[in-house]
Formats: C-alpha cells, structure tokens, sequence
C-alpha cells in the first residue's frame, strides 16, 4: 500500500484549480473584479512605498513598518492573483506541482511575516504612547530592522515547515483543488495519507505563531487604552487613538477573514473561498486605503507629491 501511494505521489506533474463553481458566463465579471481589485492592490501598496521612501518626514519606525507591510501586502498577493485570473480564460485550469509547492511557500511566508509585522506595529504604537521619552532609543532604527528581520525569519521557518509536510501528502485521491490557489487546506481534502499527525502539527505551528502575535497586540492596547484615558484633554485623546485606529482596522480585517476561513467546516468550500478572496486580496487592496485615508502626514505627503507632479507638467 505504502509502496502504491509513492508511486500515485511521483506521477503527479500538475494540479486542477477548479475556482469558483459559477456559470461560464460568470467567469468574465469575476476576472474583471480580480482585475480591479489587484489593480488597486498595485497602485496603492506600490504608491504607499513610494511615498515612504520619497518623503523624509515619514522617515519614522511607524512609516517603516508600515512601508513593509505595504511590501509583504504587494508580493503575497501576486502570488495569488495572476494565477488566478489566467485560471478564468484556461480550459485546464492546470497549475504545475513545482508551481502549486512554490505558492504555497511563498503565501504562507507572506502571511505569516505579516502577522509579525502587525505585532511589531502594536509594539511601536505601545512605546510611541505609554513610553514616548523612551521611544527614539526603544525603538531605533537598529530595533526595528531586527523587528522585521525576525519577522521574516519566522515567516520563513513556518513556511518552510507547513509546506514540507504538505508535500509529503500523498495525492492518490485526485488531483482537482477545490480552490482558486494552492493552499494547504484544500489540499488535504485530496490526500489519502493519514491526516491525524499532519493536522497535529498543524495546529501546532498555527498556535505558535497566531497566539503570540494577538497575545503582543491585546496586551500592547490594553496598556495603551490604559494610558489614553489618563490623558484629561479631549484632543489628546483623539489624537493618541488616532494614530492606532488605522492599525486596529487592518488587524480586525485580516484576523477576522483568517479565523472565519478556519472555522468553516468542509461542506462549505465557497464560503472559505470567499473568506481567502477576503484576505488574500481584498486586505491588501484596503491597507493603503485604510491608512491614507485616516493618516494626516501620508496624506500630506501624498499632496506634496502631487502638487511637484503639477508644477512640472
């Protein structure tokens, strides 16, 4: 048996991303909204960056962080998306085995270092408020570049581990995902190796790394709450919560689209499709917009930027 499931394994050159079950003539407004929706992952996240690096005054750890993540949002994305649209005009819908291992590494990578990130950004709001004649030697430039390059350490030590014992699965049921991407999810659905140890270390992995960044989060706005409301002027208030409710924003977004695919049972693939669609494309595409629109210096910048485009048109 073991000696066929190794053999079922190595024939294996592709997958079939089956997508969204709709009606053929459905397929067209659907890439037209992934169209559109990665657009706007491109110009804003690409647009954050560049306003970032181009404007010293946002040369700060929060600008910094926020600059990464707008990076982390860019790339984890287009590792979905492109596929995915070829996907609606292909009659295969094949996607490689080489092609199917390299998403899945580079999507959880992505996500995970994410959720890093979004600590990192809970920790520097928490120093900026609770200890800000600390905050340019708690939070210098050396802390924040160890702050990211952990995150990234960790994103790929998770990567690497989810997706070696993901492609260790033997796939002799079949070879159709029931997804728009290679995840590993729908992926045990086609496996017929035993999932028990698999699942295990799964969960494990998952409360390793979620646990900790959502136990930094609450505890950094416990802490921060906490002060705010010693401030006695109305306007000291409102500005020290301003300054966290664009990252709360973005956190209930990718943290509620990631439980809610989790907690779907199997017998509903279309919901956990339209919860991935949630947070593999719809987060990145509102981040930029959450935090431009909310944040007087990016949008001063972004005015500053536009107003030197005019002069020299």
């Amino acid at each position: 048996m073991c000696d066929k499931e190794k053999n079922n394994h190595s024939e294996i050159t592709d997958f079939i991303l089956v997508g969204f079950r709709v009606r053929p003539e459905f397929h067209i407004l659907l890439f037209l909204l992934f169209l559109f929706v990665y657009a706007m992952v491109l110009l804003g996240n690409t647009g954050m960056i560049v306003i970032i690096i181009t404007n010293p005054q946002l040369n700060t750890p929060m600008y910094f962080f926020l600059g990464n993540l707008s990076f982390i949002d860019l790339f984890y994305s287009s590792v979905i998306a492109p596929k995915a649209m070829i996907n609606f005009w292909s009659e295969s819908k094949s996607i490689s085995f080489a092609g199917c291992v390299t998403q899945v590494f580079l999507f959880a990578l992505f996500i995970v270092t994410e959720g890093f990130v979004l600590a990192a950004m809970a920790y520097d709001r928490f120093i900026a408020i609770c200890n800000p004649l600390l905050y340019s030697v708690q939070m210098s430039s050396r802390v924040c570049i160890q702050l990211v390059a952990g995150s990234y350490f960790c994103g790929c030590i998770s990567s690497v581990l989810q997706t070696s014992m993901t492609f260790t699965l033997s796939f002799c049921a079949s070879r159709t995902i029931d997804h728009f991407y290679c995840d590993d999810r729908p992926l045990q659905r086609i496996s017929c190796s035993d999932l028990y140890i698999h699942k295990m270390i799964s969960f494990f992995l998952c409360s390793i790394i979620i646990l900790p960044t959502i136990f930094v989060i609450i505890v950094s706005y416990m802490y921060i709450v906490s002060t705010v409301l010693k401030i006695h002027s109305t306007e000291g208030r409102k500005k020290a919560f301003s300054t966290c409710s664009s990252h709360l924003g973005v956190i209930s977004v990718l943290y509620g689209a990631i439980i809610f695919m989790y907690f779907i049972p199997d017998r509903f693939p279309e919901l956990s499709k339209v919860a991935s669609l949630c947070y593999t494309l719809v987060t990145p595409m509102l981040n930029p917009l959450i935090y431009s629109l909310r944040n007087k210096d990016v949008k001063e910048a972004l005015r500053k930027i536009l107003e030197k485009r005019y002069i020299f048109i």
